[in-house]
């Protein structure tokens, strides 16, 4: 029952081997097997030989088992090749499921190792292992990676194709993916025109290919699938509009702000000077109202006031000082009330910067203390807090809006506007008409975009021209010249969204194996973790 139990547990992926004996260490369990088939099949000839020559002990790593390091020691025999045109007099016999031809591992934790390799690469990879009981040098996980085969694909019928960087702004590779199965087929070493072609020529059948308006892969593709249907990606078609809009933001962004109030109409802020009256409240003044009141009755009683201090635990003068005084106000007058304060000579400024709706104390507090203000931020905080006791419901001007907003707030579905945005824009559009003809066409384009009316884009392309938006116009040249592309994009379903995915996991990828990272290694890990 025993030997049953350690067969299924360790061996059951092979049916000819027995498990002999188990060792059990501190750090280690060795299993002791043994081969049991009567025969063997020639590696090179392929013919079955049952003449044994030898046998020999090979040791494999396997999975750890309760944190311990699982080493198989593995009897294997050498049988006689009966060929005698073969050119291998001797072989080894294979455990199936077990062993491989020169391998130190198990089938098993081969194939683990080979995933935990490609999941994570060198460094990652050898820490988790580690960890395991699986002990592996980073440098052997990426030569794993390296040794396993290329995954084989059918040639795609519809091929995205897209740049990206192996060292941004100055080395860059391309993708090609297959937008149907949403797979990497592919990674080429540049980006030029004969690589793509080479490698379209060389996989006939592509009918579809997405991509870009780069110049280099549309002549790729027309010559190395000329037949192919070109279509130009939607998301760098908005991409290109938006850039437009924005160039056309940046030449009005002077009229952005809303314009200066007449004089005499901006906001004031100004608290009113501290009081010269006594405090009501507050902890000194409520000591200071008990003190008289004590005082004054102990010599309503006939205390002197050499006896009073000591009862009441006061100085010889402060007891004079509260029986001199008729009322506790005289006492709480001068000293602690109408004091200068080193704030005073920046209050106009905070008034003003708070008018404007700038009411963070930190912010203040940073802006003064430019100015040579000495205190501490605390002081602010506590001079902007009554500022917004005073005025609780002042709401502060806008925000200046910037080039970048405006784009996006054109460029943006008009759902998807806070009411507070749409106000702003629809503010902007009536001061600064060439803007208000840009928003148009922008969204005539995207509803052209989105309803697949691709067939309208001539028309949109005639009406833009028309107006004196020049980046709008330089738009709209640049479709022109790819115009069956871009009219194939607007229409069809295709788009290369599936690519630039790809693209980010690409860039984690790179991220992962910063310094170890050579294309041939990247090219594995994409393709096989695809």
């Amino acid at each position: 029952m025993a030997d049953d139990l350690l067969q299924d547990l360790w061996l059951h992926r092979s049916a000819d081997v027995a498990v002999n004996a188990l060792t059990i260490r501190a750090d280690r369990v060795t299993v002791h097997a043994a081969t049991t088939g009567s025969e063997a099949g020639c590696p090179s000839c392929g013919t079955v030989s049952t003449r044994v020559h030898s046998s020999y002990l090979r040791r494999l790593d396997d999975s750890a088992a309760v944190g311990r390091r699982v080493v198989v020691e593995l009897r294997v025999r050498r049988f006689r090749c009966r060929e005698r045109a073969c050119p291998r007099a001797t072989f080894v016999e294979q455990a199936s499921g077990l062993t491989f031809r020169h391998g130190r591992r198990s089938q098993g934790l081969q194939t683990a190792l080979q995933r935990l390799a490609l999941a994570l690469a060198g460094r990652a990879g050898s820490r988790l292992a580690e960890t395991f009981a699986v002990p592996v040098s980073r440098s052997t996980l990426l030569r794993l990676i390296r040794a396993l085969p290329d995954p084989a694909h059918a040639v795609p019928r519809v091929l995205g194709i897209d740049e990206f960087a192996l060292r941004r702004g100055h080395v860059y590779a391309t993708i090609l993916v297959d937008i149907e199965t949403r797979r990497a087929v592919d990674l080429l070493p540049d980006r030029t025109v004969e690589t793509v072609r080479s490698w379209l020529a060389d996989h006939p059948g592509v009918k579809v290919v997405c991509r870009d308006r780069s110049a280099s892969y549309a002549e790729a593709v027309r010559l190395g699938a000329p037949d192919a249907i070109h279509v130009a990606d939607r998301f760098h078609l908005w991409q290109n509009l938006a850039d437009a809009v924005e160039k056309t933001v940046l030449q009005h962004r002077a009229l952005l702000p809303e314009p200066a109030p007449a004089a005499g109409s901006a906001p004031t802020v100004t608290l009113a000077s501290v009081s010269s009256e006594p405090r009501r409240t507050g902890r000194l003044s409520d000591r200071v109202r008990e003190q008289h009141v004590a005082v004054h009755a102990l010599v309503e009683d006939g205390f002197s006031l050499r006896a009073i201090g000591r009862r009441l635990g006061l100085a010889r003068n402060t007891v004079r000082r509260l029986a001199g005084a008729k009322d506790p106000d005289e006492l709480l007058v001068g000293r602690w009330t109408g004091r200068i304060s080193i704030l005073d000579p920046y209050k106009p400024y905070l008034h003003q910067r708070f008018a404007e709706g700038h009411t963070i104390a930190r912010r203040l507090f940073e802006e003064i203390r430019q100015r040579g203000f000495p205190g501490q931020e605390q002081i602010v905080r506590v001079y902007v807090r009554r500022m917004r006791e005073a005025f609780p419901t002042q709401d502060p001007p806008r925000r200046k809006p910037s080039v970048r907003d405006v784009t996006s707030w054109i460029t943006r579905h008009p759902d998807r506007l806070r009411d507070e945005n749409a106000q702003q824009l629809k503010e902007i559009l009536a001061r600064v008409p060439v803007l208000a003809t840009t928003a148009e066409h922008v969204r005539t384009f995207a509803e052209l975009m989105n309803d697949r009316r691709g067939r309208e884009l001539k028309d949109w392309i005639t009406r833009v021209q028309q107006n004196q938006v020049p980046a709008l116009r330089s738009f709209a040249t640049g479709l022109l010249q790819d115009l069956d592309a871009v009219v194939a994009g607007l229409t069809l379903n295709y788009s290369s969204g599936a690519v630039e995915g790809h693209n980010n996991k690409i860039k984690m990828i790179k991220r992962q194996m910063f310094g170890r990272a050579g294309f041939d290694l990247l090219r594995k890990r994409v393709l096989l973790a695809a």
